[in-house]
């Protein structure tokens, strides 16, 4: 049995005790509100040597027990801990040569740049970049990097959540109309906080005002 092989057996089956009773909570959780897919997502992927198999996820990203959900295909050998990201089959990329001559991972370059400002096809770069390079001190660096690259996702997470229940806080306690401008005796209808001049006015004739919303930069996060 190569090395490889038997991490993924040692280590996938140590993680997979770890997380049983996290998994089983959480699946019976989502078992009480009868999801109309199943408490598991499916699908079908391709894996080594171009062998296709059903990915089982439980759809929960608290605590990536989705990533960990997974362990069970780690123990049978349809993945590994370290490896390309798995492709949905008829997805693009998901029929090249080099994803047929490693397993799929659970983490790796892909994964823990997902999120990033890369352009779409860079993941599948890092994939092969992988793959044709890959060994064991490879995977223990990725492997080593994971749970950093998870806990600093969270945290960006968490922070994205309290930024949309304050946004929604001020929303609510707003009074109708008030988009961020407050008109002032002096100020015709219509001029929300953009007073006319004699010189700026028929300038800004037929300009919508924009809120502060529409100025933000949208936000990337790694490692999802």
């Amino acid at each position: 049995m190569q090395p490889k092989r038997l991490l993924d057996l040692a280590l996938g089956s140590a993680l997979l005790a770890l997380a049983a009773p996290a998994l089983a909570t959480a699946a019976a959780l989502r078992a009480l509100r009868r999801p109309p897919g199943g408490v598991l997502a499916r699908e079908t992927v391709t894996g080594l040597h171009g062998r296709t198999f059903t990915l089982r996820t439980l759809p929960v990203r608290r605590l990536r027990l989705d990533a960990l959900s997974r362990l069970p295909h780690v123990v049978r050998g349809e993945m590994s801990l370290v490896g390309p990201a798995p492709l949905p089959t008829g997805a693009p990329g998901a029929d090249a040569h080099w994803r047929r001559l490693v397993r799929p991972g659970l983490t790796g370059p892909a994964q823990l740049r997902r999120g990033s400002t890369l352009p779409w096809d860079e993941p599948q770069l890092l994939d092969q970049h992988y793959v044709e390079h890959h060994g064991m001190g490879l995977d223990a660096a990725l492997l080593l990097r994971t749970p950093a690259a998870l806990l600093g996702g969270a945290g960006r997470r968490r922070s994205a959540r309290r930024r949309r229940k304050r946004r929604r806080r001020r929303t609510a306690t707003e009074p109708p109309g008030a988009a961020g401008h407050h008109r002032t005796a002096t100020e015709p209808p219509g001029a929300a906080g953009h007073p006319r001049t004699a010189t700026g006015g028929d300038r800004r004739r037929g300009q919508a005002d924009l809120s502060d919303a529409d100025h933000r930069l949208r936000r990337y996060s790694a490692a999802e």
